[in-house]
């Protein structure tokens, strides 16, 4: 199934699939955080992660680029809660947010989106808080589900049928990250590994034929494969998304 989203920004309303946020922290850890601009306040299409037009509207938006927690793209997809920490001018809880890009600034850890941003101001004092720039933050790893949304592998664009196939990984539920994955060649009777080609973008050249049996680990998996059988479609085509009929939790 194709996956498929509505935006807009502001006083047109956003109806994008929001994951609910499962918060339980103990500990912040101090930082800063900027943001960067875009005409519609939301992700960027081209950030690092592969995403494409899912960077943009995941999570209404509040999505945000990392830098050391990107950690060479493992980090994609991880979910944050960030909140800054300028007297009167911020909310007690901040933002939560969505890992979709990689971006360094000025000795910040999240360059968040526009709306991810202002929406760690107090109500009406969103422009005193864009006024300035960078602000210090403290943040948490938080646990992120989508409600009736499975685990899904999207073919990249940049596939070619059928001598070179790149998955995407979407809505990935949980504190975790995938750390490999593998599809059957079924006429050598093996398990072939791809290769993170980069972010959330794991591919492989001249890929097994017929319909796709593929298994991942994740280190909420402890060492333990997932296997899913039949995920991918032997007729299977560029910019689509395949529902894996799983999610991690």
């Amino acid at each position: 199934m194709a996956v498929a989203v509505n935006h807009n920004c502001f006083l047109v309303s956003v109806m994008v699939l929001l994951p609910a946020f499962c918060v339980s922290l103990d500990t912040f850890t101090s930082s800063r955080a900027t943001y960067y601009g875009s005409p519609d306040c939301l992700g960027t299409a081209s950030g690092a992660c592969g995403y494409g037009e899912y960077g943009r509207t995941v999570n209404n938006g509040y999505v945000t680029g990392v830098s050391k927690l990107y950690r060479n793209g493992t980090g994609c997809g991880a979910c944050y809660q960030v909140r800054c920490k300028v007297p009167k001018l911020c909310t007690d809880y901040g933002v939560n947010v969505v890992v979709t890009d990689y971006g360094e600034g000025d000795r910040t850890d999240f360059i968040l989106s526009a709306s991810a941003y202002t929406k760690m101001a107090q109500p009406n004092l969103a422009l005193e808080l864009v006024a300035y720039g960078t602000v210090d933050v403290e943040y948490g790893r938080i646990s992120c589900q989508y409600p009736n949304t499975n685990l899904m592998f999207k073919v990249h664009e940049n596939s070619r049928f059928p001598v070179y196939l790149a998955l995407v990984v979407l809505y990935q539920a949980g504190q975790t990250e995938i750390t490999a994955v593998e599809l059957w060649q079924e006429d050598c009777q093996q398990w072939r590994g791809t290769r993170r080609a980069y972010g959330a973008v794991w591919d492989m050249s001249n890929p097994p034929r017929g319909s796709l049996d593929l298994r991942f680990q994740a280190t909420s998996t402890n060492g333990e494969w997932v296997l899913l059988k039949g995920v991918i479609p032997s007729d299977w085509k560029a910019g689509v998304a395949y529902d894996s009929a799983f999610q991690l939790s």
